[in-house]
């Protein structure tokens, strides 16, 4: 690449950006209601990212050989333990992949 086109590329990946970054305040202004559609989104999508993302992790977990899934398992307990008791959907992620990667590096 040229070092024009660098610049080009740059410049439209923070064009891009910005315009992601700024359009649902030029979108969803401050005087108008948030349409019924978007509230809804906002409730289901965290909760279905979050199922997407188990399965994402579970999907190559082999129950017959290995360690057969317990630091899986474990660490998912932990996730679940978290939530229930701080409900924090950070924490509870953050906590369960810092035990998952103890028992995976020392433990199993």
């Amino acid at each position: 690449m040229t070092l024009s086109q660098q610049i080009l590329t740059v410049a439209l990946c923070v064009l891009g950006t910005m315009a992601m970054r700024f359009l649902p305040f030029l979108v969803f202004s401050s005087g108008r209601r948030t349409p019924p559609y978007v509230l809804y989104l906002g409730r289901a999508l965290p909760p279905a990212i979050f199922g997407l993302l188990v399965v994402y992790c579970l999907k190559e977990v082999s129950l017959l050989s290995g360690s057969h899934g317990l630091p899986e398992a474990i660490a998912i307990a932990a996730v679940a333990a978290l939530h229930l008791w701080k409900r924090q959907m950070l924490l509870s992620i953050a906590g369960g992949t810092i035990l998952y990667m103890l028992l995976v590096q020392w433990v199993f």
